[in-house]
């Protein structure tokens, strides 16, 4: 019941159940896997877009540095364990990582984990 000072509240028109159909968003781009070379071996990282959104957003929490782990650990899946027993200098971590972000369409200054508009 409302109060004669406020209007009832509005009711969804019976066409429109819902304002937002997240099941039919599809990536905007294709979502190739990111392929490098380090240590004469052929490296892949899932796409961006691919991985799960709530262990990215989990691993942004605790910081870039973990955040940047996360899209690596989880892109590159059971090549991780061999890779992260390279040795790999900050310097080719920093242009790794730049490499991929635009392979996937980050923008510098974005955080990876964030939504792009």
């Amino acid at each position: 019941m409302s109060s004669p000072n406020r209007p009832a509240p509005a009711r969804r028109p019976d066409d429109r159940p819902f304002d937002f159909n997240l099941d039919a968003v599809r990536a905007s781009a294709q979502a190739i896997p990111f392929v490098f070379q380090h240590a004469g071996r052929r490296w892949n990282v899932e796409h961006l877009d691919q991985m799960e959104a709530w262990d990215l957003l989990e691993a942004a929490d605790k910081g870039e540095t973990q955040a940047m782990r996360a899209i690596f650990s989880l892109g590159m899946g059971k090549q991780w364990p061999a890779f992260r027993a390279l040795s790999l200098k900050r310097f080719q971590l920093t242009a790794l990582f730049t490499a991929y972000r635009e392979h996937c369409g980050d923008t510098p200054g974005e955080s990876p984990a964030s939504e792009r508009s």
